[in-house]
């Protein structure tokens, strides 16, 4: 597993991660020690980066991730990356204050046996809080208080990544890039390695599309938000299927899939495509099987996407994708 610099952090995590949204709800019934286990795999393959959410099944992933590192007595050795604000109304951007986010803190330090969180990250805040100092001010504060190490934001534009890193708080930006959401290349990864600012990926298979695994006829469990957040009913689009329509998601696989160099999959080539662009610190794949946990841990070892192969990857995204997702987000 090869390490990366996470921005001014001054840590150097794995570049696969693990993502845990996957093992916390939304993406059907996934049991308690299931969940546990993809955690330990993870651990075990040498992913020192784990992302997870005060929401993901109200505290249900922070509390496997803490009962994992207490198990395996990690918790030096792993750096975990929570989020916080989705708790919140939407709509109400002025309740992003101190006294909510401290409150919601401790709360995911007794989840994750952790007295100082490595990472708090404002969990895709309505974009009027990206323009209240107040907003920033308050992580500075709990930073002050030693109840966080490091601040940053997960983000839903690129335009809301490039306003979050005008606060000196920030040190990372989390953000969807993929081969069907590549505008973060054009304008934000050159600002991030200016400033130093840590960059996570997350959604890299866009919800399972980019592994080549599923069915154009696929159904999903009803409370998986591939079932009930396909026209963003419940939260931004873009964090389903990496807000690219399921049919034309399925065109454009078809389209790339002669493109997948021998050896790999679908999968792979997701992974190292997003590996290849330097200004990615770590990349967090979520899953609900230990073994996949594996394979996307082995990509960190595979060579680099020859440039052919990353012209289809660019060709696939202008003909079939970017009209959908480009401007957008």
């Amino acid at each position: 597993m090869h390490h990366r610099r996470l921005g001014s952090t001054g840590r150097a995590v794995s570049e696969v991660g693990l993502g845990t949204w996957n093992i916390g709800g939304d993406w059907g019934d996934v049991d308690d020690e299931t969940g546990r286990e993809v955690v330990r795999a993870a651990l075990d393959a040498g992913i020192d980066f784990v992302d997870t959410a005060d929401v993901y099944g109200d505290g249900r992933s922070e509390r496997h991730v803490g009962r994992v590192l207490d198990e395996c007595d990690a918790h030096d050795d792993v750096f975990v990356a929570t989020k916080a604000g989705r708790r919140l109304d939407p709509h109400e951007a002025d309740r992003y204050d101190y006294d909510h986010l401290s409150s919601f803190v401790d709360r995911s330090r007794e989840y994750l046996r952790e007295e100082t969180l490595d990472l708090l990250q404002l969990h895709c805040p309505p974009t009027e809080a990206y323009y209240q100092p107040s907003t920033f001010a308050a992580l500075d504060r709990l930073k002050d208080e030693g109840k966080i190490a490091h601040a940053g934001v997960s983000v839903e534009t690129v335009e809301e990544g490039l306003k979050a890193i005008e606060y000196d708080v920030v040190e990372t930006v989390q953000l969807i890039f993929n081969p069907f959401r590549q505008r973060p290349k054009e304008l934000f990864f050159d600002r991030a390695r200016t400033e130093d600012v840590g960059v996570i990926v997350r959604v890299p298979y866009a919800s399972g599309l980019l592994t080549g695994a599923l069915d154009r006829e696929q159904t999903f469990p009803a409370d998986d938000h591939r079932n009930f957040n396909r026209e963003g009913e419940a939260f931004d689009v873009g964090e389903t299927f990496a807000g690219v329509p399921y049919e034309t998601g399925h065109d454009a696989v078809e389209a790339l899939e002669p493109h997948v160099p021998g050896g790999l999959s679908m999968a792979d080539l997701t992974l190292r495509w997003i590996l290849d662009h330097e200004a990615v610190s770590t990349v967090i794949p979520g899953t609900t099987s230990p073994e996949h946990v594996r394979s996307n841990a082995a990509v960190s070892e595979l060579d680099p996407l020859s440039n052919r192969v990353r012209g289809a990857v660019r060709d696939v995204y202008e003909a079939h994708v970017a009209e959908h997702v480009h401007l957008r987000w």
